[in-house]
């Protein structure tokens, strides 16, 4: 028996709520505030490719989900391997715990796309495959880049995803 009122529509699906995906963006703001402040052991080892983050609504609204879907995909594709790469350069133990939780956030979005119903990405043999993308050789850079994607297209994605959409009827 459900503690719903008739008439009422029912709570977004929590795979849906958008304060989950604020928790992973204040962490990634979290991860590039650390690193600014970083003076030792905190760089890049070569530049990287990530995925462009500024959105020109017309086009993006034009797209379809599929679309839409597969440019969040790729961009998470290449922050992971990014981020990956910083993780294994940088030598300041206290940007461990920050890199370490920017990469299980991005394991997390992939697996909330997958409960959606996004169909599953298959990556690249290489990020020189891919469109849209730009290379960073800083890591305040790329760690930038990781809160403005999170910040711009995969809330995009997300805010338009279908299963997340209410019933109106």
């Amino acid at each position: 028996m459900g503690w719903t009122r008739p008439g009422l529509s029912s709570p977004l699906r929590p795979i849906c709520d958008l304060r989950v995906l604020d928790h992973f963006i204040k962490e990634a703001r979290d991860a590039e505030v650390a690193m600014k402040s970083c003076r030792e052991g905190c760089s890049l080892s070569e530049s990287v490719s990530v995925p462009q983050t500024t959105v020109d609504f017309d086009v993006w609204e034009k797209k379809n989900g599929l679309d839409q879907a597969h440019e969040v995909q790729s961009g998470l594709w290449l922050l992971q391997q990014a981020l990956g790469l910083l993780r294994t350069s940088v030598t300041n133990t206290a940007l461990h715990s920050h890199l370490d939780n920017s990469i299980r956030n991005l394991l997390s979005i992939n697996a909330v796309l997958h409960s959606l119903n996004i169909q599953e990405y298959t990556p690249p043999a290489s990020a020189a495959e891919l469109e849209g993308t730009w290379r960073v050789s800083s890591a305040t850079d790329l760690l930038q880049v990781h809160v403005n994607f999170l910040r711009g297209k995969v809330r995009l994605l997300l805010m338009d995803a279908q299963a997340c959409q209410q019933d109106v009827s």
